[in-house]
């Protein structure tokens, strides 16, 4: 008898896998501010609240295990005119990464992110010592990626990062706020700009032989560190 109950619940969770993922039309779909035609959010998620304030692009596939909300709260009615989460169109989220948004996260068309990346637009602060941590009020700082980025595995995003278009974080960076230029690769904790794209001198340190920037499909590599494939 175990053993049927096993069958039994092994079938009907692959089922779910296949057939349970909100797509466009759908239900589910239609309590987002936007959900575009071939988009699809994989079987099982892990948290997603504040669908009025979440836009997604069209062909656009977010990983299973995904956190992806809006405000502090389920339920929670948000001040901001528009969509507060915009994922463009093309990208792929990977599994069990967290977008997490109170103010303003943007992404652009096809950007990819390997699994279990962190992005987020809200920090902790920590100016009244008399306060533990965890109860003062949080800052917030809209995040913006570009088009075509490419965010390795485990990489975090921190509130008020801007990077342009086209860029590589490496797997296991921590971005930091601030500008980071197009054609940019972003490495290491604190993450900073490790290798560039000029117009007349081209890449910036150079390649190294056999070395791919990633156009190819290839896993590029920066100061002996792999920048992980996308994955969902």
């Amino acid at each position: 008898m175990s053993r049927l109950v096993s069958w039994m619940l092994r079938g009907l969770w692959s089922w779910a896998r296949r057939h349970a993922d909100i797509r466009s039309g759908s239900r589910a779909a239609r309590r987002f501010a936007g959900y575009g035609p071939g988009t699809s959010i994989a079987f099982p998620p892990a948290t997603v609240f504040g669908e009025p304030w979440i836009a997604l692009g069209a062909h656009t596939l977010v990983g299973a295990e995904i956190t992806l909300t809006a405000g502090m709260v389920p339920g929670q009615r948000l001040d901001a005119a528009g969509p507060v989460i915009h994922i463009g169109d093309g990208c792929t989220i990977g599994r069990g990464s967290h977008v997490v948004a109170h103010r303003s996260i943007e992404l652009g068309d096809d950007v990819f992110t390997g699994p279990y990346v962190y992005i987020t637009d809200q920090n902790h602060v920590y100016a009244d010592v008399d306060v533990p941590v965890g109860r003062q009020w949080p800052a917030d700082d809209p995040v913006r990626i570009g088009d075509g980025t490419w965010i390795g595995a485990n990489a975090v995003v921190l509130p008020g990062v801007r990077l342009g278009r086209n860029c590589v974080v490496a797997a296991g960076s921590v971005v930091r706020p601030g500008d980071y230029p197009d054609h940019s690769v972003v490495a290491g904790i604190p993450g900073k700009v490790v290798r560039r794209y000029d117009p007349e001198a081209g890449w910036v340190p150079p390649l190294r032989s056999g070395e791919s920037a990633g156009g190819d499909g290839s896993s590029p590599r920066v100061d002996g560190g792999s920048l992980a494939p996308p994955e969902v």
